[in-house]
């Protein structure tokens, strides 16, 4: 059973099933963009998923014909007159990225139709990308004078490399879902009325399976710029000796060593 803990109008829906916590971006009338009410419902749902003890797997999706065109511009030229006001908004929104990707619990983006500007970032804070056959990414900072923000010029250089990440930045390209999967934005390419479906099939595998493990792999590598090297290598140590004394690790690995060594 789901248990929904927004209201239907809601600009971010809340929804936990069965260890799957789904947040749906819901501002289809303006193509899922931020706006303040909107950067507010996106921190209450991301902090609320990662902070349950019930959650072993998060969906990001969307309402409406596109993932996410970023923040609001029409709102911005309506209800903005100084740049720290701008400053303030993406700094919220940061918030909730900074909760998916800084959490031990893997996160599945399901992207249909357009992905553009810091909505490449929302994106980008999942683990795993599924996105529809006709999708659509590109940056569309310059079109309107701003630079990137939402996590675009972290997320994207490390996704596709320095080179790559400019070349999208400093054009107005919108990438076909084929060259975004090519340069390793996203993981898979599945018809656009089966990316609901292909996101939350992964999402189950993850909360079925060994959750844990995979949380604390997508920790590793996620913060892996935060050490150096040798660093790196003792936390690696520190992490698998932690899930080892874990009652799951131990079930699987005893399940494991008796397969290996079954008469055959």
């Amino acid at each position: 059973m789901t248990a929904d803990l927004a209201v239907p109008t809601s600009p971010v829906r809340v929804s936990f099933e069965a260890g799957i916590a789904r947040l749906t971006l819901n501002r289809p009338h303006r193509l899922n963009a931020f706006d303040t009410q909107m950067a507010h419902a996106w921190v209450a749902a991301t902090t609320e998923a990662v902070s349950r003890d019930d959650v072993r797997a998060i969906i990001v999706d969307a309402a409406g014909p596109a993932f996410c065109a970023g923040g609001d511009v029409v709102a911005m030229a309506a209800t903005m007159t100084r740049g720290p006001q701008l400053e303030e908004l993406a700094a919220l929104i940061n918030v909730g990225i900074l909760a998916l990707t800084e959490s031990a619990i893997p996160v599945v983006a399901a992207a249909h139709g357009a992905t553009a500007g810091g909505g490449i970032g929302i994106l980008l804070s999942s683990d795993y990308a599924v996105v529809g056959e006709s999708s659509r990414i590109g940056s569309r900072y310059a079109q309107v004078g701003l630079t990137p923000d939402l996590s675009v010029s972290a997320h994207l250089a490390a996704a596709v490399g320095q080179r790559r990440a400019l070349q999208l930045l400093l054009s107005d390209r919108m990438l076909p879902a084929d060259e975004a999967r090519e340069w390793g934005m996203v993981a898979e390419i599945v018809p656009d009325d089966s990316v609901a479906v292909r996101a939350h099939e992964i999402a189950r595998a993850w909360a079925d399976g060994a959750a844990g493990a995979y949380g604390h792999a997508k920790r590793l590598v996620r913060t892996r710029e935060d050490r150096t090297f040798a660093a790196q290598l003792a936390e690696e140590a520190r992490s698998i000796g932690a899930a080892f004394d874990t009652p799951d690790a131990r079930e699987r690995v005893a399940a494991f060593a008796a397969r290996s060594t079954a008469p055959r």
